[in-house]
């Protein structure tokens, strides 16, 4: 039942779909990547270094709606968009995509959402700005949408954010929520309990680490995923774990070259969703995140993340998760 491997919708799916008024709802800003790649050496106070190539390219928010919509399915990205350039740039990023624009929302006022991203094989730093924007209440997207699943792309917390999460469930949306580097622990006020509403949690192995506080990554893998339903942890080229109630399964990484990993966490997060959206189980879920986020390393910022055509092939070259 839902898709094969190359992402084919079935009967039984698409029926299932029509209970929703929008298959995917992503909400988060845009962000416009200045990625500097090439970098043979951490840049230091007080020096300089030369990258060998720079772009800029799409970014934030943009990423997972893209990815999902490459992959098949109906997307609606709840963004604000404003007059100056990076928002023009990624407008037009988007609409290329052929994602709906029914969620932008046009300012007459400079939006700007900008991170200078530095690409060093294998990892990256990021500095970034945004322009403050009154951001439309999650309880009122999700009523207006009714979406299948939404895609928050870092964590949210604080009471409010309890009770929109509660809003999504009674609608029967499920809830897919990324870490990012936001400044908080499980001590944080509200956070221990959001996670509880979360049904697919995505941190990478820093972010767990940092948000429990355990001394290993097995110690936080055991603590999150107590809270979270589905709990995934992006290890990079250490490759992936993924525990859903009794089940945990691990997974490698593809070789490839790596050119740049901006945006391999949000393709990452993509592909196990798509899986998990066309029912399949936790190993293949996991597969298919791996394939998309490797796919996404061989090229600039998320430029290169898969389509239905290409996914097979890269699914071809992820090996075998192992269940623990």
């Amino acid at each position: 039942m839902g898709t094969d491997p190359a992402g084919r919708v079935d009967a039984a799916t698409s029926s299932n779909r029509r209970h929703y008024r929008t298959e995917v709802l992503v909400v988060g800003a845009y962000f416009a990547d200045l990625v500097f790649h090439g970098l043979t050496r951490p840049v230091q106070p007080g020096t300089e270094v030369f990258a060998s190539g720079f772009a800029i390219l799409p970014g934030g928010a943009f990423t997972p709606a893209m990815a999902m919509r490459r992959l098949g399915h109906d997307v609606v990205w709840s963004t604000d968009f404003g007059t100056d350039l990076f928002s023009e740039q990624v407008l037009a990023a988007a609409c290329a995509e052929g994602l709906d624009d029914s969620g932008f929302r046009l300012h007459t006022v400079p939006v700007r959402s900008v991170t200078a991203a530095l690409s060093y094989p294998g990892d990256r730093a990021m500095v970034s700005y945004q322009d403050p924007v009154a951001a439309r209440p999650l309880a009122t997207l999700l009523r207006e949408h009714r979406a299948r699943v939404v895609i928050l792309p870092q964590l949210r917390y604080g009471e409010t954010v309890y009770a929109d999460l509660d809003v999504a469930h009674r609608l029967g949306t499920q809830v897919f929520m990324d870490c990012q580097d936001v400044p908080c622990t499980l001590d944080t006020p509200t956070v221990r309990e959001i996670l509880t509403r979360v049904d697919i949690f995505a941190p990478n192995a820093d972010e767990a680490l940092r948000l429990t506080g355990a001394p290993t990554l097995d110690a936080a893998i055991d603590i999150l995923a107590d809270l979270a339903n589905t709990l995934v942890v992006k290890r990079g080229s250490g490759g992936a774990i993924a525990v859903r109630g009794g089940e945990r399964c691990e997974i490698d990484a593809v070789a490839v070259e790596v050119v740049d990993t901006t945006a391999a966490g949000d393709c990452f997060n993509a592909g196990f969703l798509h899986a998990h959206l066309a029912g399949h189980a936790l190993p293949d879920c996991l597969a298919t995140a791996v394939a998309c986020g490797a796919a996404a390393t061989t090229a600039l910022g998320s430029s290169a993340a898969p389509d239905l055509t290409g996914l097979p092939g890269w699914l071809a070259r992820v090996p075998r998760a192992r269940q623990v």
